[in-house]
């Protein structure tokens, strides 16, 4: 019976290059000059320091660009609320989405359903999901479909087998 996996990863050594890109890119730039804008990587979120709210759009979308250029999907982003930090500076904290939880998990399962396609169901397996049917063509067309699908989450389709 043939399979595959759907999971939401992330190739973190794209996202530190990418942070430490944006990182030099403020430093050297004229208009964050004496603002004491920072760029850094956590295990799992990236957080981002300045004077004012104007000058984090400005970092964000910095950053933003150089994920982009890096084929790192902005889906996997999830910004906090911006916080007040001493001095009149403000911080927000970004999160890196990894992994496919069950509220997803359960959503993408409903549109498989709603395909309609014979023979075809899924398994949650941790923070992943399996899907198996009784021909080949079905599970690639329930991949086109959930590729031209939006679900807020970056997925990608692995251990496809026959």
């Amino acid at each position: 019976m043939p399979t595959f996996d759907v999971v939401s990863e992330l190739d973190m050594q794209e996202v530190r290059n990418s942070v430490d890109q944006a990182q030099r890119e403020v430093s050297t730039r004229f208009d964050f000059k004496n603002t004491g804008s920072t760029i850094e990587l956590g295990e799992k979120t990236i957080d981002l320091n300045t004077e004012s709210e104007s000058r984090l759009d400005a970092l964000k979308q910095v950053l933003e660009e150089k994920l982009v250029r890096r084929k790192v999907s902005l889906k996997a982003l999830s910004y906090g609320k911006i916080e007040e930090a001493s001095k009149g500076a403000v911080r927000q904290t970004v999160t890196l989405n990894v992994g496919i939880s069950t509220d997803k998990a359960k959503e993408i399962g409903k549109f498989l359903k709603d395909l309609g396609l014979k023979g075809v169901t899924h398994q949650v397996q941790g923070d992943q999901l399996r899907v198996s049917g009784k021909k080949r063509d079905d599970l690639q067309q329930a991949i086109q479909s959930m590729r031209e699908h939006d679900f807020g989450v970056p997925l990608q389709f692995e251990n496809f087998r026959d």
